[in-house]
């Protein structure tokens, strides 16, 4: 960015301002994170949040916005105080909320950023009533939900957006928005989702006739193993998915209890590696939360790898008080709202949308960070080697040791440092 830029709220925003609040998180990054208290006390109670009052500290509130494309929005948001400060979104993914990013909204809000974290569209607060499988898709596709997070930023007065960060499938999300709108949003930091670039149209096919390669069924050859398997995604496109895991055996704490734990990297079986191939063989290698049991559901899968008493009281990154946020919006929900992502993975008529952006590039910097541990980011066979041909500018990217799947929750401190050192040579 050279020279001044309006960032914000219309009011003109130095490259130097930027860089002075940056560097002042780069300094202080660890105070996001459980700083509003002294070691072994409880944080003070906060009035003004709608969930997490015990465990969000001073310095966030919620508040409920019409995001201009027909939501109201749940936000989490910290740094509100000024209204000149320059703009940093935050975007969720699956089965998460807002609260995913509570730690790294402090420690923005401490280095002078206004930092604002929806609960999407189908999550959390921004959900009433719970969300149907018969319910319309439309407002679910990839577009409408970029409409969603600009509109929202404009409604809080920023016509740009230092940058949009995104975690599973916020990540996609704010990939999208970096192609579709890089007027607005500045730069991009994608979190367990590498780049996975725009569609490709095949090319010249009007003198010379578009010749497909062989069609593979993954599901049926899956289904074929010796042990027979089903890819997730499948799953959570389907009917049952929602009512498997809204009414789970075990609750819907259990399960999510289960389900952070196995995706982290306190579960030692998570040692990603490339995959050579999209094959059945290969993609058999992945742990059972992604490629399950051909006849386990989301409940029984994670039933099997329930943590241990001792685990759970050692889990820090996850408290039960943290949890209760997760299972108590999720108990009143369902999980229908975020499922329906999966569902345009999955639909014919729907998977033309994005075809506007063909052959399109990340043309504003990115950054990928992503757990050691996470086989998130192995999940799609050369994503990860090849997403800097998806970006103009060289990906500045990091595998943290440590880490799993929920990145921002379990190393809190190195990413809140990732995130500073970025902003600071992107803006």
């Amino acid at each position: 960015m050279k020279g001044p830029e309006t960032l914000t709220r219309g009011l003109p925003i130095t490259r130097r301002a930027v860089l002075k609040a940056t560097s002042l998180l780069l300094a202080g990054s660890a105070l996001g994170v459980d700083s509003a208290s002294p070691p072994g006390t409880s944080p003070p109670k906060n009035n003004k949040v709608e969930y997490g009052t015990s465990t969000l500290p001073l310095g966030i509130r919620s508040r409920r916005v019409d995001n201009n494309n027909g939501l109201t929005m749940h936000v989490l948001e910290a740094g509100f105080d000024k209204p000149e400060l320059p703009c940093v979104v935050f975007l969720h993914g699956f089965p998460e909320l807002a609260y995913t990013w509570r730690h790294q909204l402090v420690a923005m809000a401490n280095a002078g950023f206004h930092a604002i974290a929806p609960d999407l569209r189908g999550y959390g607060r921004s959900v009433v009533p719970p969300v149907s499988f018969d319910d319309d898709l439309f407002p679910y596709s990839p577009l409408n939900r970029v409409a969603d997070v600009l509109g929202l930023a404009r409604a809080f007065g920023h016509e740009k957006v230092v940058a949009v960060i995104g975690h599973d499938w916020g990540a996609p999300l704010a990939q999208w928005c970096a192609l579709a709108r890089p007027d607005v949003f500045q730069s991009v930091v994608s979190m367990s989702n590498p780049f996975y670039g725009s569609p490709t149209l095949p090319l010249n096919t009007a003198n010379r006739p578009h010749s497909p390669g062989p069609e593979q069924d993954l599901e049926k050859d899956l289904a074929a193993l010796l042990r027979p398997r089903k890819y997730y995604v499948g799953y959570y496109a389907s009917r049952e998915a929602n009512e498997d895991m809204w009414h789970a055996p075990q609750g819907v704490h259990d399960l999510l209890r289960a389900w952070y734990h196995f995706k982290s990297a306190d579960w030692k079986g998570n040692k990603p590696f490339p995959l050579k191939s999209a094959t059945a063989a290969e993609f058999a290698k992945m742990p059972t939360y992604y490629v399950m049991d051909l006849k386990k559901g989301v409940s029984e899968t994670m039933a099997a790898e329930m943590p241990t008493e001792k685990e759970i009281a050692a889990c820090r990154w996850m408290t039960e008080a943290d949890l209760r946020v997760y299972s108590g919006e999720y108990t009143r929900t369902g999980f229908q709202g975020g499922l329906n992502a999966y569902r345009f993975l999955t639909i014919p008529e729907y998977s033309t949308e994005l075809n506007f952006l063909s052959g399109r590039k990340i043309e504003i910097p990115a950054c990928f960070i992503g757990g050691a541990s996470d086989w998130g980011v192995r999940q799609s066979p050369g994503a990860f080697e090849e997403m800097q041909d998806a970006c103009t500018h060289p990906v500045s990217v990091h595998l943290v040791d440590g880490a799993g799947h929920s990145i921002p929750e379990e190393q809190p401190q190195k990413v809140n440092q990732l995130l500073t050192e970025f902003l600071r040579r992107a803006t």
